[in-house]
């Protein structure tokens, strides 16, 4: 049985992972001062974040069409693919998802659509475990998937929380909080939710934070540095990770200046990580 592998941008996947594993990418939508683009698409990354704090009107996002979603499983069952596994961002967090499954019913019994649970190389990790068992099958890859996201974290320090705030994916409670406080929160994607799990009054604080978080992690089979236009922060992450004895680092760490889509929720100068426990 050939397998092909489906996910939308928020997976956050290196271009030569994509290009490796033959992944689709449906592009999920950035709407910035009126404009409407696809995600990756006519604006990089860091122009983005330099952008963002300035904005008269703040950048708002949303979800594919369903036509964007009939055009790559349409190619991939013409090029012989028997089955599609479409892998997306938490459906507490989009409607992403759902649109997937209602594009795939225009193909009865051909296409499994799948909520992660998680964003960034959270959903990544999925995509290219699904990619790697392809060839066993799609009850083994669906197994393989569901395996690796228990043993997957997600966790960030926000510079401000009043992105997510605007964003409405945390208690307005919470957020003004934050706000009044001028704190540095680090979040956790958990249960496919954003959680807040600590506050730090400063920086270095949160970075402290989000190291002891990945000393947790213990031994790891994959690991991506996730930032939003901070990456001398994300290089001083590993650096301090590298300098601990006995601490086991996959060979293949990845960096992620987080895509637009997402950062639009979490503002600029944000630093976490994508793991999988060994």
């Amino acid at each position: 049985m050939k397998l092909g592998i489906v996910t939308d941008s928020t997976a956050d996947l290196p271009p030569y992972l994509i290009e490796q594993h033959e992944i689709q990418v449906v592009p999920t939508i950035l709407i910035l001062e009126g404009k409407e683009y696809a995600d990756g698409i006519g604006i990089t990354r860091e122009d983005f974040y330099n952008r963002l704090p300035s904005l008269q009107t703040p950048a708002t996002t949303a979800a594919p069409s369903i036509g964007d979603f009939l055009t790559p499983y349409q190619t991939l069952l013409d090029s012989g693919c028997d089955h599609i596994l479409s892998i997306h961002v938490s459906g507490k967090l989009s409607g992403v998802v759902n649109v997937a499954r209602r594009a795939a019913e225009d193909f009865p019994g051909k296409i499994t659509c799948v909520d992660s649970g998680s964003l960034s190389m959270g959903i990544g990790f999925q995509v290219l475990v699904a990619a790697e068992a392809a060839d066993l099958g799609v009850k083994s890859a669906l197994a393989a998937v569901e395996e690796a996201r228990n043993r997957t974290k997600v966790y960030a320090a926000l510079d401000t929380m009043e992105y997510l705030r605007r964003s409405g994916r945390i208690p307005n409670v919470v957020a003004n909080i934050g706000g009044m406080l001028s704190i540095k929160p680090v979040v956790e994607l958990r249960d496919g939710e954003v959680k807040p799990m600590a506050i730090n009054r400063t920086t270095s604080q949160a970075d402290d934070f989000v190291f002891s978080k990945l000393m947790e992690m213990g031994e790891m089979e994959r690991l991506a540095i996730l930032h939003t236009n901070a990456e001398v922060r994300a290089r001083h992450l590993l650096d301090r990770m590298m300098e601990k004895e006995r601490m086991s680092v996959p060979r293949d760490v990845l960096f992620v200046n987080v895509t637009a889509v997402i950062g639009t929720h979490l503002g600029p100068n944000c630093l976490g990580f994508a793991a999988v426990r060994k």
